[in-house]
């Protein structure tokens, strides 16, 4: 199904949350029928979703289709509930795989996690639509993901840019010789410096950007500037206040509507700031994102994941003993790291504080992280990132 006026009415017919979302609008199918007429409908934020999903586990009313008919569930960070259905490349990453020259027969290393997170399952089902053959690599034991991509003849990798170096470097270390010549990356910034150094070490970077409610939203495309969008999503830049679009060229919000019948993903905001570039429109290229230009919201990504000032403030709350806290992220070598300043209450035992914050961040959060003990924090912010992308 890709005509939207037929998706919308699929949905209001379907989704009783949605229904209710246009209902509170004064709205009906009919007045969804266009692009544009898609912004008499207010904008619908990841909060909004979080609640929902708690007032109504586990999907708040937004799946339109039995939860039987799903291939996969998932829960991320937030924590979100995602539904995927029974369909090819559900995340349509397809086009993007192509595009950085993915192609039948190809072997490909997938370093995104499998874990009930969306990313290592969708990115797999596109990478098998284009044809290629997986490892299933997922995060960490890089020796063996090493061993595995010289044995099979890898020439393709699939995760985080700093990921990647963090193999070569270890391959190197080890004296194997890899056959990379191309890869996918996302999740997080691609620094020019990282790329260049990428490129020189003879793997081809092409990045990518999507979210895991949405899938595939933007990548790159030889020959122009910025991330072309997918010909079956309908990507608006709003302005953060009123969720109006914008003209191209004007940075806002990246709002989401996508053309699937069995779960109401429309008008979502997914709090990242972007513009469309205004050549873009003409240029033969597709209309093509500009960018990743920053957050609407106080959520910070690290590691490919988002880590939510609320899921701190939750996690924080079991320690009585800690006055005051703040997560710190700092950047070196392409790599991230996570640190937690805490300040004990007075007279609080610490003796094994921090391994038992090390301990409860890993379930509690998802986050591997070190803990530092500290007289003061030198402002209230639950999170400070000190990162540079240079």
């Amino acid at each position: 199904m890709t005509n939207l006026q037929e998706t919308i009415t699929h949905l209001y017919d379907h989704a009783p949350a949605f229904r209710a979302r246009m209902d509170n609008a004064g709205l009906t199918p009919d007045d969804l029928d266009t692009a544009v007429s898609l912004a008499k409908l207010p904008v619908f934020r990841k909060d909004d979703l979080i609640e929902l999903q708690k007032q109504d586990p586990p999907f708040g009313g937004l799946l339109a289709v039995p939860i039987g008919e799903l291939k996969r569930v998932f829960q991320s960070p937030g924590p979100i509930n995602e539904p995927e259905p029974y369909m090819e490349d559900a995340g349509n990453w397809g086009p993007g795989l192509k595009a950085a020259g993915f192609q039948p027969g190809d072997v490909a290393l997938n370093a995104f996690g499998y874990h009930m997170t969306p990313a290592g399952a969708s990115l797999e089902d596109g990478l098998r639509s284009v044809g290629c053959v997986v490892i299933p690599g997922g995060i960490g034991n890089q020796e063996q993901q090493i061993q595995a991509m010289a044995a099979f003849g890898a020439t393709g990798y699939v995760g985080l840019p700093s990921y990647l170096k963090a193999l070569l470097d270890k391959a190197e270390a080890l004296d194997i010789e890899l056959q990379l010549s191309k890869a996918f990356v996302l999740a997080e910034p691609l620094p020019p410096s990282l790329k260049q150094e990428l490129n020189d070490r003879g793997v081809a970077v092409y990045q990518s950007y999507g979210t895991a409610e949405c899938g595939n939203l933007g990548y790159d495309v030889d020959g122009y500037d910025g991330w072309r969008i997918p010909d079956n999503v309908i990507v608006q830049i709003c302005d953060i206040n009123s969720g109006q679009p914008l003209p191209h060229g004007e940075t806002g919000e990246v709002v989401v509507t996508l053309l699937k019948p069995h779960y109401a993903i429309v008008r979502f905001g997914v709090g990242d700031l972007s513009a469309i570039i205004p050549e873009s429109a003409a240029d033969g290229g597709g209309l093509r994102l500009k960018g990743w230009l920053g957050r609407v919201g106080a959520a910070t990504k690290v590691r490919g994941m988002f880590l939510h000032p609320t899921q701190l403030a939750n996690m924080m709350a079991r320690f009585t003993e800690v006055s005051a806290y703040q997560a710190v992220i700092t950047r070196v070598e392409h790599k991230d790291f996570l640190a937690l300043h805490v300040v004990p209450a007075p007279g609080a035992e610490t003796a094994d504080l921090a391994d038992r914050l090390q301990a409860t961040a890993r379930d509690a959060i998802k986050f591997r992280l070190t803990v530092e003990l500290v007289d003061a924090l030198p402002d209230n912010q639950p999170i400070r990132d000190e990162r540079t992308w240079e």
